[in-house]
């Protein structure tokens, strides 16, 4: 695999690389981690990941080398605390100055934060986004439309308590209330949707078994359904950690039921399910990508069972009808309003 453009912008800089104890946080490419070991033979290596896909690809290579954490918060087993903190920045300004906040605690004095990231990603805001937790920030070099900064923490003892971040608000649809927690970064955080919104107004009457809530973000899905079908039995699954917190969440305060699981795509999926809902993924950070939705309405079949429905809302622009009669049945478009289409479908073999 190749570097990407962030890990190479931070590769020419090597010389800021050495570390006794370095933390590597959201890195999408696991070569970047092959290099900092050959830069670092001796370092105490860890990595934190909120995406699950990348966490098993650090576990599965580096299991012997690297200290790896998938949680919506860092735990810091390593014993003592890191001299150097390396951040690919996220997809959202708000989660940068959560990782911020959940980082001080285990940073030592004295150290530094390298902070590395495409130019149309938002790393450019870096500066004014670490005042609360820097002494100073400064750009070190850029390439390849990327730019990296350099953040040194201003020492203070800081205290990170993850629930001072969850976002709470309520919806009311159909009759039902729900009250939503969502994290940093988390897909419609702090209000809801159009396009969940719609389909949650289009769902179809009778629910019952089994439901699978994919690319579940807050839990809103999963949790309408169950409060509306009490007896259904929901599974709540997404890529990112901060997405599973906040839909536990979500499940906790409105005295809700539910599984609530980590899975790349489909890579943990095993139950049997008479029912499946989702407002499915098409972004992956700043660039848009389609490749998690069409791989999962292909594969979703040997998941559900005889008769059971599949129901997802989409931008009517995606062209996920074809996908669907090929890989399960004809579709029927529930409706077409305001730029989402919803398509239902039954796997009657």
């Amino acid at each position: 695999m190749s570097l990407s453009n962030p890990s190479q912008l931070l590769l020419r800089n090597s010389e800021l690389l050495n570390s006794n104890n370095p933390l590597v946080v959201g890195c999408p490419d696991n070569e970047f981690l092959a290099e900092l070991i050959s830069v670092n033979p001796e370092a105490k290596i860890s990595s934190y990941q909120t995406h699950f896909g990348y966490h098993q690809n650090t576990q599965s290579r580096y299991k012997d080398s690297v200290r790896a954490c998938f949680s919506e918060s860092y735990d810091n087993q390593t014993g003592s605390k890191h001299d150097l903190a390396i951040i690919y920045f996220p997809k959202s300004k708000p989660e940068y100055q959560f990782l911020l906040a959940m980082l001080a605690p285990h940073m030592a004095q004295g150290s530094s934060i390298l902070v590395v990231g495409e130019n149309k990603g938002g790393v450019k805001s870096c500066d004014k986004l670490s005042t609360k937790y820097s002494s100073c920030s400064n750009k070190i070099d850029s390439a390849r439309h990327c730019s990296l900064f350099s953040v040194e923490f201003n020492n203070q003892e800081f205290k990170f308590d993850i629930n001072d971040f969850y976002k709470q608000f309520k919806i009311d649809i159909a009759g039902i209330t729900l009250t939503i927690a969502s994290l940093p970064g988390v897909f419609s955080s702090g209000s809801l949707d159009n396009g969940t919104r719609l389909l949650l107004e289009n769902l179809p009457s009778q629910i019952n078994g089994s439901v699978l809530d994919f690319g579940c973000g807050a839990g809103i899905i999963g949790a309408f359904v169950n409060k509306k079908q009490p007896k259904t039995k929901v599974e709540l699954v997404d890529v990112s950690a901060l997405a599973i917190a906040s839909s536990k969440k979500t499940l906790e305060l409105n005295q809700l039921a539910g599984k609530v699981f980590a899975s790349d795509a489909l890579s943990n999926i095993n139950g049997q399910y008479n029912a499946v809902i989702s407002n499915p993924p098409f972004h992956q950070g700043i660039k848009t990508n389609y490749h998690a939705t069409e791989s999962f309405l292909k594969d979703i079949k040997k998941y559900m069972a005889k008769n059971a429905s599949l129901t997802i809302v989409a931008n009517n622009f995606l062209k996920y009808a074809p996908i669907l009669k090929a890989e399960i049945a004809e579709p029927e478009l529930l409706i077409n309003s305001k730029g989402f289409a919803v398509h239902h479908c039954k796997n009657e073999k």
